[in-house]
């Protein structure tokens, strides 16, 4: 149906403008639409396969006509969108591609057009290569194609494998190793195989025992882990004194509050400093192997970094504590300080197999050069266009420039994808080869099952994360387990539309443990703190948020409280009472109270706009605001307005606030215990996984690519667009049959333009 009343109002959609759409969602959710025929309740259904429709809530009932208006939507006959093909995307019809339009996809002067359709990619078939070992994988169910086998049986000299998205890394690493140790004899104590993470570590293991003739007392003598792992345990056995377990800090906390402690020394202010992204900034000079007398400051924001860095390298000297960063350096400088004990270790081992090398760091990289001096039997498998951990010193520059470290080392390239449909490879193809500095490859789909990633265009984050729902809904009603799907976005800041309208449906979904509250973030906090003191003037706990976004020392809170005794007043009047050494910011204050209880009264819309304007929280989110983060101040107040949009009162604002920041706790302690889940993550931390459909939010300029990429750019440095292309590459490579990629029409409030990603 495309009609429906609100009172007495007849609403028409095909009147209807798309910023209207999510109010009439939530209307119906609300049960504040009826059908104009009939009377009975109607939902609004925004799909991303259908169009905008009417329905009626209760299953059975057939959809009205009313034939005042064009509504020929029925339930058993709906309307269906139109779509057509244009540079591998299926995009709507009715959407115009012009000269005045550039930010929409590819235009049809193209190199890559539909118009020239690529051919299905035969299935290769997969090899049984004449050796009694392979026999026996084949036998197994292991069957491997040309450059799998190429990768498997080149064991001698330097070896990079460039392993596409989808290509069989893990079966390439786990299958040599098994051949190395069966067919070779090769003994195991002379190898070391070395993974990222633990877990990844854990399934080679159970990978290898799974292959014919390996046995745990064989594979168990391998020398596997992560980088941290194996180097620690060399630093435990040669200087047991000096990295005493009791001795690392491990917890997050323990290294801010050395920060912390420096910082106050500095005159850092604790609500306003981002000592979380000082810590990350520290990291990364540490796994770059830059000490804090080689750095030099670029801006303010490293040299408080820098001076808080000399400060925590001196307290782990006094105190002879270490973090994570140290035991590799730890082990580096050992070495360099004891070559004796370095050539024990090369003669040790002999070869090396190194996984997910595009995510390398400099202090990673200069360890297995050292180790491997005597040898240069290094494998090391990896994709260039996967390189997405810049921000914690990962250089993809390690794997462009292997061969020229290495001399005489081979390369092999797996370009069969076994992961995706072709319609997806092709595509990811075609966006990923306009990166500069990369190895040329080309993938090949294995399979044809999907369809082309699709296009759709809400119109701003709300309708987009309720679009989204619904689609997933559908697809779950015609037979897919909520594990099939995968949400993915550029910043935790982006999933809090999603997050909210899945935690209102009946869809199980998890999120990682990690991923905080929108609402909790350090500015969005501050900004909602003058509704609730507008709401609570007698609760001092919004208050300590309210002092720094109005330049006030966190010690004023005291002053505030014996002045609320003395003058018998409430929090709100007691800011007239401060006292400081500006006269200006006495006027200021002395204000403020009418202007904060006002708030209360007001639509959520127009009291954050007051909050910012009035009271003057945009200066303070200009000057205290950015520091060292990706996310700016001013994006998060944006995005609280568009989440405010939605409410009619602060009351109702500040509960469902309250409520949702709830249900992150809840649904972080309940994620372990749900299997079968929808599941909401960053592009980062989708890396090496694979889902039946993936959606990705915000496929917009600002978002994908960030706007701290697009300011880099206009600065001449093209690596972190670079980067951003190969972060989209990865989200849109990990789905197997459907990718969705959306477009909203506006972001945080204003126009947004597709992707540049999106121009072949």
């Amino acid at each position: 149906m495309q009609a429906a009343k609100v009172k007495n109002e007849i609403i028409n959609l095909v009147t209807t403008s798309a910023e209207q759409l999510q109010e009439l969602y939530d209307k119906g959710k609300r049960g504040e639409l009826t059908c104009p025929s009939c009377g009975l309740p109607v939902k609004l259904f925004l799909g991303i396969s259908n169009p905008p429709h009417f329905s009626h809530n209760s299953p059975g009932i057939t959809d009205c006509s009313f034939p005042l208006l064009d509504v020929s939507v029925k339930q058993n006959n709906p309307i269906t969108i139109d779509y057509k093909e244009d540079n591998g995307f299926k995009i709507p019809k009715g959407r115009t591609i012009t000269k005045d339009q550039p930010e929409c996809v590819p235009a049809k002067n193209s190199a890559y057009i539909t118009g020239n359709p690529e051919f299905i990619h035969e299935k290769q078939s997969r090899l049984l290569i004449e050796d009694p070992y392979f026999g026996k994988l084949y036998n197994h169910g292991v069957s491997l194609d040309k450059e799998q086998a190429a990768a498997i049986t080149t064991i001698d000299g330097p070896l990079l494998v460039l392993s596409g998205a989808g290509s069989g890394k893990t079966r390439v690493l786990t299958v040599r190793t098994a051949y190395m140790l069966s067919a070779k004899i090769i003994d195991p104590k002379s190898m070391m195989l070395v993974t990222f993470t633990a877990k990844a570590a854990k399934e080679m293991k159970e990978r290898l025992l799974s292959y014919p003739e390996m046995n745990p007392m064989l594979v168990n003598q391998l020398v596997t882990g992560t980088f941290h792992s194996i180097f620690y345990k060399i630093l435990l056995f040669h200087e047991p004194d000096n990295w005493r377990r009791d001795l690392l800090m491990k917890w997050e906390w323990e290294r801010t509050r050395i920060l912390k402690l420096a910082g106050k020394e500095m005159g850092l202010d604790d609500k306003e400093f981002a000592y979380d992204q000082a810590l990350q900034q520290i990291g990364l000079w540490k796994n770059s192997l830059l000490f804090p007398n080689e750095i030099k400051a670029k801006d303010e924001w490293e040299t408080s970094c820098l001076s808080l860095y000399k400060s925590y390298e001196d307290y782990k000297s006094q105190t002879g504590s270490y973090d994570f960063d140290d035991m590799l350096i730890g082990c580096y400088s050992f070495f360099k300080s004891n070559p004796d004990v370095l050539a024990k270790y090369q003669k040790r081992f002999d070869y090396f197999l190194i996984d997910e090398f595009q995510d390398i760091n400099k202090v990673q990289y200069e360890l297995i050069q050292l180790l491997s001096a005597r040898t240069k039997n290094v494998c090391l498998v990896g994709d260039d266009d996967q390189a997405i951990y810049a921000f914690r010193g990962s250089d993809p520059s390690f794997i462009l420039h292997f061969e020229r470290d290495f001399p005489g080392a081979k390369v092999v390239k797996l370009t069969e994808n076994y992961r995706s449909s072709h319609e997806i490879v092709a595509t990811a193809n075609r966006m990923i080869k306009k990166n500069q500095n990369r190895h040329p490859k080309t993938m090949k789909a294995q399979h044809n099952n999907g369809k082309p990633a699709l296009l759709f265009y809400p119109y701003d984050e709300e309708t987009e994360a309720t679009m989204i729902v619904h689609d997933i809904q559908e697809k779950i009603t015609n037979g897919a387990n909520p594990s099939d799907f995968a949400i993915l976005y550029r910043t935790h800041a982006m999933s809090r539309a999603i997050f909210e309208r899945l935690a209102t449906s009946n869809l199980p979904f998890v999120i990682e443990k990690d991923a905080d509250s929108f609402y909790e973030r350090r500015i969005v906090k501050s900004m909602l703190a003058y509704l609730r003191l507008s709401y609570q003037p007698e609760d001092a706990n919004p208050v300590g948020d309210v002092l720094s976004s109005l330049f006030l020392k966190q010690s004023v809170l005291q002053d505030m409280k014996a002045q609320t005794i003395l003058q018998d007043c409430d929090f709100i009047d007691a800011l007239a009472f401060v006292k400081t050494a500006h006269p200006f910011q006495e006027r200021k204050l002395k204000s403020l109270p009418k202007i904060i209880r006002s708030l209360k009264g007001m639509t959520p819309s127009v009291a954050l706009l007051v909050i910012e304007k009035e009271i003057g929280f945009a200066d303070f989110v200009k000057k205290r605001g950015n520091e060292g983060n990706i996310e700016k101040g001013s994006d998060d107040i944006r995005d609280l307005k568009v989440a405010a949009k939605r409410f009619h009162s602060v009351a109702e604002f500040l509960e469902h606030v309250g409520h949702m920041s709830a249900m992150v706790h809840e649904v972080k302690q309940l994620s372990k215990h749900f299997h079968d889940a929808i599941q909401l993550t960053t592009i980062h931390r989708s890396k090496g996984l694979e889902y039946k459909y993936v959606y990705v939010l915000g496929a917009i300029d600002g978002s994908l690519p960030h706007d701290f990429a697009l300011e880099s750019f206009r600065k001449g440095d093209n690596e972190s667009l670079e980067e951003e292309r190969r972060l989209l590459y990865v989200a849109m490579t990990r789905a197997k049959d459907g990718l969705f990629l959306s477009i909203p029409q506006t972001r945080r409030g204003k126009t947004a333009h597709p992707s540049r990603f999106l121009r072949f």
